[in-house]
Order: C-alpha cells, then structure tokens, then sequence
C-alpha cells in the first residue's frame, strides 16, 4: 500500500498528506480549487522547514517528500492507482456522501476508502457505497504533523483485515493507532466536546470569564490548552456541528449545544479562522477577549 489519495486541501488534508509523504508514500492530493491547493503546497512545505528546525527533518529528506506529493482538480485521475483514499473534505455528512459514492464510482476495487470524519457515522457513509467492508475512519488530530494520535473508527461492516491494514498503515507514519467502534462523536469528540460546552456554558451563566476558565483548565487539570482557545483552535462551527451530531445520535439533552456557541456561529465568529472567537486574532495572534460580546 504506497499510493495515497487524499480528499479536500485545507488544514487537515495537507497534513495528512504532509505525513504520507514525509513517510515514504506516494500522495496525489485533490481539491476542486486549484488555489485551495497551490496554498497546500506552501503550508507544507512551510511545515517541513518547521520540522528541519527541530532536527526532525533534513533538508533532502523535504525535498524527496515533496516528490512524493503531487496535486489535482481530476478526481477520477486522482484515484487511477490508489490503494487508500483519506477523505478531509469539510465535516458536511450530505457532502461526505456524495464524495463517497464517487470514490466508490472510480477507486480501484480493492482501494481502502477512509474518512478523517470527527463525528460522522462510518456505518452510515459506508452505506453510501458497495464495499462497506472497505470502509473506516481514521480522525488524524491537528496540527496532523505534530499529533500523535489517529482514532481508528469501524464502521459496522468494516472488516477485521481492513481494521489491521489501517493500524499498520497509521503505525507507519509514526503515529499512534487507536481502534474503537462507530458511535456518535467516537471516543475523543464524545468526551472532549461535553467539556467545551460545559466551558462555554460557565461563561454564558457568568461563573467565570474566558481568560479565568482557561487558566483554570490550563493550571488545574495540565491542559496545554485552554477549552475556549481550543474550540477557537478547532472552529466554533466544527464544535456546534460536532455537538449537534451527539445529540441528534444519541438524544440525551446533555449534549445541547449551548445558545452562546449558536450564537456566535451564526455571529460568523468561529475562532482563528474568522479571526475572532472567544479570543481577538484580528493581528494574528492570540489577544485577550472583548468581555462585552458574550451575551
């Protein structure tokens, strides 16, 4: 198994295909946007320098990396040879199914087909296709070439053969390969999801403000990260669509997102990527919060 197609170009498809390459693998990376991915290519090799800072990485070894990694707009060419496709298209379950009735149209038969889905059923997008069998999740963390951590997600038909390739395969990109069944939000979003609400919702009722719940986490339980400065980090959409997919699953009203987070979706104020959340990024880094904006 050494070619490696990954699906969509943004932050957590570069990075899957950052490490594919970076550990020997031949990657084709799509996107429908050739800009989407002329701006992958940067951010990767920007990574790479990263690494060669830290000694992680050579010089040549970027360079041979790089070789490795090719882009497209062509979905069928981009599947011609794959042995494993990685899906990281945007976390929208109609858009996920309709990309995985095309994957199934044009991978080989024999192609493993993998969705880096947060909270989405496996069972279900494996439905969308006819080698359920063939189909798991494997929810790389981000920052991808940093994170050790790929949750190995079986679907109902997924296969025992198929589970044992994808741990072999994410072993081999250095990481570490968890397996655990298909049920909304798997185990890290399930568990790390109740959590950013429950911040969120301290700060709604007036418990604490933003900078003092994280320090809180941060100095109390050995977070390295704040929960508000991580749904900033993770998008306050992907947090709401992760929470709306715990609850609808499991229809216990402990999952209900809190009003403040629906609020400030639909404010568009989605953390770092809109560059304001419960932190101010407007200058590019992390600034103390506007203690007036959280109604």
């Amino acid at each position: 198994m050494k070619n490696i197609t990954v699906i969509g170009a943004g932050t957590m498809g570069n990075g899957i295909a950052h490490v594919f390459a970076h550990n020997g693998y031949h990657v084709q990376l799509y996107d429908i946007n050739e800009a989407a991915l002329e701006k992958a290519l940067v951010t990767v090799s920007k990574n790479m320098d990263r690494q060669i800072a830290k000694d992680k990485l050579t010089t040549q070894e970027k360079e041979a990396a790089l070789g490795r990694l090719q882009t497209g707009t062509n979905l069928k060419q981009a599947l011609a040879s794959a042995n494993l496709v990685v899906e990281a298209a945007t976390e929208n379950k109609a858009l996920k199914f309709k990309i995985f009735k095309e994957l199934d149209e044009w991978a080989p038969a024999d192609c493993i087909l993998a969705s880096n889905t947060s909270s989405i059923s496996i069972t279900e997008i494996a439905a969308q296709t006819k080698r359920p069998d063939k189909v798991i999740g494997m929810h790389f963390m981000n920052p991808v070439p940093v994170m050790k951590l790929v949750e190995i997600i079986r679907g109902y038909s997924t296969s025992d053969q198929v589970c044992a390739q994808i741990i072999e395969v994410s072993a081999s990109l250095q990481k570490i390969p968890v397996a655990c069944n298909d049920y909304p939000g798997f185990v890290a979003n399930r568990i790390l999801m109740p959590m950013i609400n429950e911040a969120i919702i301290s700060l709604h009722e007036g418990v604490a403000g933003v900078q003092e719940i994280d320090a809180i986490m941060k100095l109390g339980m050995a977070h390295p990260m704040g929960p508000l400065q991580l749904a900033d980090f993770i998008g306050l959409d992907v947090c709401l669509s992760i929470l709306n997919v715990l609850h609808d699953g499991l229809g216990n009203p402990k999952y209900a997102p809190c009003p403040l987070l629906v609020n400030m979706v639909n404010a568009g104020k989605l953390g770092v990527k809109s560059k304001e959340g419960f932190y101010d990024y407007s200058n590019g880094v992390k600034e103390a919060p506007i203690s007036s904006q959280f109604k």
